[in-house]
């Protein structure tokens, strides 16, 4: 019978153990913070028991397959069974957390760290933050660690190996001989303007506006404190409360629902007069797997690669899976779209039938009194909800007539009850109307002059209008009156206005501008930066053959640099053994060269005898060097270096 192989024989000890189960959980990590809460909670704890359950013995063959087969239906029902880059990342962390339950051997210890290691790079499919770098980087450094101790226990020689600083010392080495190279690689690499494969989009999208707008379905989005997008203003700066950055806008409502006209994509923006004022601005917006793209009310024009709509709504043609930079104008209309063409306005003035009597008698009534006077009705209807509603996220889910419920039974809610109640009870009263959707406001940032928008600053807001004047914003939640405003973000967030304002101003800027710095210089490097450094370095002009030639001769020379760098380091590090090792070189390219059980004395011997010449010199240098290896004096240490360098056969 074959003997088995040595590494899977051999059983590492517990502090190797230990040291290995660590650095795969520190890969994992990576790769959970991307996941969704519950799951990697979940994957988590699931990894936990099965270490403690699997310590002295694996668990059985039957066990672990039971245990993949019901991490693999968990994943699925997270996900609601749909195929994407979350729900492969998902299947790795959830087999990685189940790998420990096979671990024993030697060989299984090397192949759990391998495994371990495509978390840090599959979190990187869904995150490319700075948080996500540094838990990767220390999950990489780990596992490499746990790699060299496990070399020692295969050598048997763990018990007198080097402890973990020198460990982390060497693999810190191997790493910065290998940094030029990646830098060479992220500098000089030919940047692609398009990525040459795609990736697959989430399964689960990440917080962002969506192609809909019903009461209650904003709540997750509105108590997420994420970055959104941020903005740095050249020149002019609105003030924070004209900041209504424009997003998706809803024209069709069933009752409950709003939605946009697919049908307006396809027509030209509407005419608009633009006022004198303008802003010019640089926006950044976070990934959201989502194709919308939100700009300050009322863009100028689309930038390239985005198409603006009828309704001046944004969206780009792939998702926004990454960050992305666009360079826009805005201004504040004086007319916006002043004749509205029949078509439009009938789809500005339609509702479902059967739905909020209430209301359409209050609007009918109310047109009857105001005539043909529109904008007596937009007064009045503000008017009322600065007298009688009021502001707050506790609102119960509504019934059929949820408009009629919202206006006479409960008068309070937020943004989404007020806009879309207002626009059903203008529309009532004959009165265009439209919901328009996106965020308002914004944190400044001192340390990088820019605005911070995030996902809780969601808006929503009406666009009505009328004659002489075109589309006219009107924001019915900014009409309730401030002592009638009870539950707000930062009450449910556990935070007064003051603690988030100084958290804001604070740590939260800090982490900010951290974040936005290593999005401009790390992710926000594209085939345009890269052209504008080389054009400072003096390389424009260089083309794609040029920027790979260059990037060759770059990591040839690098690699070069590694390979000398390596030889040096293993050179003998005392310099009197290094003297003496190249002068007895010197003597084996004569055939006399000394073997290693021979002493300086007796190789010197030996010499003297097949060559005389200089007998006497070799036989005093190799006193000195005895008597400098066992009784070493600094100055004639340096003397008899010299002397052995100067020393020719």
């Amino acid at each position: 019978m074959p003997k088995p192989h040595a590494d899977v024989a051999l059983i590492p000890d517990r502090d190797s153990r230990l040291w290995t189960l660590a650095s795969a959980a520190l890969c994992l990590l990576a790769l959970l913070v991307q996941l969704p809460t519950t799951l990697a909670l979940g994957l988590a704890a699931t990894g936990l028991v099965l270490t403690a359950a699997s310590w002295r013995r694996p668990l059985p063959a039957f066990v672990r397959i039971l245990l993949a087969l019901a991490m693999l239906a968990a994943v699925l029902s997270v996900t609601g069974f749909r195929f994407g880059r979350d729900t492969g990342c998902a299947l790795l962390a959830a087999m990685l957390a189940i790998k420990p339950g096979e671990t024993r051997s030697l060989r299984d210890h090397r192949s759990l760290l391998g495994f371990a290691l495509f978390a840090p790079f599959a979190a990187f499919l869904l995150d490319q933050g700075p948080l996500t770098m540094v838990l990767g980087a220390l999950g990489i450094g780990s596992a490499l660690v746990a790699l060299h101790r496990l070399a020692d226990v295969e050598a048997r020689s763990v018990a007198t190996g080097p402890d973990v600083v020198p460990r982390m010392a060497l693999v810190g080495r191997l790493v910065l001989i290998g940094l030029p190279l990646v830098l060479a690689a992220f500098w000089l690499f030919p940047r692609f303007a398009t990525p040459l494969w795609g990736v697959p989009e989430r399964a689960l999208s990440k917080p962002g506006l969506g192609d809909e707008m019903s009461p209650g379905g904003w709540l997750d989005l509105m108590a997420d404190e994420d970055p959104a997008l941020r903005a740095q203003f050249f020149g002019a700066t609105p003030p924070p409360e004209q900041m209504y950055w424009r997003g998706p806008v809803m024209w069709n409502y069933d009752g409950r629902t709003w939605t946009q006209a697919p049908w307006l994509r396809g027509l030209p923006p509407a005419r608009v007069q633009h006022g004198d004022r303008q802003w010019d601005y640089q926006l950044e917006v976070e990934p959201t797997d989502r194709r919308q793209l939100v700009a300050l009310d009322l863009a100028v024009a689309a930038p390239e690669g985005a198409h603006l709509a009828n309704d001046y709504g944004m969206t780009v043609r792939t998702p926004l899976s990454a960050l992305t930079r666009w360079r826009m104008r805005a201004s504040t209309p004086a007319s916006f779209e002043a004749a509205l063409p029949h078509l439009l306005r009938q789809q500005a003035l339609q509702l479902p039938a059967g739905f909020d009597p209430r209301t359409r008698a209050l609007a009918a009534q109310w047109r009857r009194e105001a005539g043909a006077d529109d904008a007596a009705l937009v007064r009045r209807a503000l008017d009322w909800i600065r007298a009688e509603f009021a502001y707050t996220l506790e609102t119960p889910l509504p019934g059929r007539n949820a408009v009629d419920e919202f206006l006479f039974d409960r008068k309070q809610g937020y943004c989404e009850h007020f806009s879309s109640a207002f626009v059903v009870l203008m529309r009532a009263a004959g009165v265009p109307a439209r919901v328009v959707t996106g965020y308002t406001g914004g944190v400044y940032n001192r340390l990088g002059g820019y605005w911070m928008v995030r996902q809780m600053d969601a808006h929503a807001w009406a666009e009505v209008w009328l004659p002489g004047r075109g589309w006219v914003r009107v924001d019915p939640t900014a009409a309730v009156a401030p002592e009638r405003i009870y539950d707000t973000l930062d009450d449910r967030l556990g935070e007064g206005v003051e603690a988030g304002r100084l958290t804001l101003e604070g740590f939260g800027s800090v982490s900010d501008w951290l974040r936005r710095g290593w999005n401009d210089l790390v992710l926000g490097f594209d085939a345009q930066r890269q052209a504008r450094l080389l054009e400072r370095l003096g390389g424009n002009g260089l083309g794609s053959r040029g920027l790979a030639l260059l990037f060759g001769l770059c990591a040839v020379a690098t690699l070069a640099w590694m390979a000398w760098f390596l030889a040096r380091g293993e050179r003998e590090r005392d310099p009197l053994l290094r003297a003496w090792h190249r002068l007895d070189a010197r003597y084996a390219r004569l055939g006399l060269g000394r073997e290693p059980h021979e002493t300086a004395g007796d190789w010197a011997r030996r010499v003297a005898a097949r060559r005389p010449q200089g007998a006497n010199l070799l036989f005093s240098l190799s006193r000195r060097f005895a008597a400098a290896r066992y009784a070493p004096d600094e100055g004639d240490q340096r003397a008899l270096i010299e002397d052995l360098r100067r020393h020719r056969p």
